[in-house]
């Protein structure tokens, strides 16, 4: 692999993993609240 094909790949790598990472960190600290607004909109609308 050359030196442009290994920097691509960490980049790719770092942005998929940092992805994931700052979606677990941002779960952890809020929650699902779409899932809540949703369910709180289907409750309002069938009563």
């Amino acid at each position: 692999m050359t030196t442009t094909a290994i920097i691509m790949m960490l980049v790719a790598m770092l942005t998929i993993w940092g992805g994931l990472a700052v979606a677990i960190v941002n779960l952890s600290k809020r929650g699902d609240v779409a899932h809540r607004a949703v369910s709180d909109v289907e409750s309002g609308r069938d009563s």
